[in-house]
């Protein structure tokens, strides 16, 4: 497959929050240890596919933080 020209670089997902959680991934932008100190030396290509493994693990985050319970709606009585 070609690659697809770039006008503007790929940015970095970094937040600046730069601590690791227990898995070892940057709590700010999801990349693991490998990907924040390669950055710099990744393809465009190489980077879209680590901002799209990033927002993956996001997404699988706010899954495991959504209470799974949903509270049934409360009917008023009628009585």
């Amino acid at each position: 497959m070609a690659e697809q020209l770039e006008f503007f670089p790929v940015p970095s997902p970094c937040r600046g929050i730069c601590q690791t959680d227990a898995r070892g991934y940057c709590i700010g932008c999801l990349r693991s240890r490998d990907e924040r100190f390669n950055w710099m030396h990744f393809s465009d290509a190489q980077k879209r596919d680590v901002l799209r493994l990033c927002h993956l693990r996001r997404l699988r985050l706010q899954r495991q933080q959504k209470p799974n319970d949903d509270p049934e709606p409360q009917q008023p009585s009628l009585f």
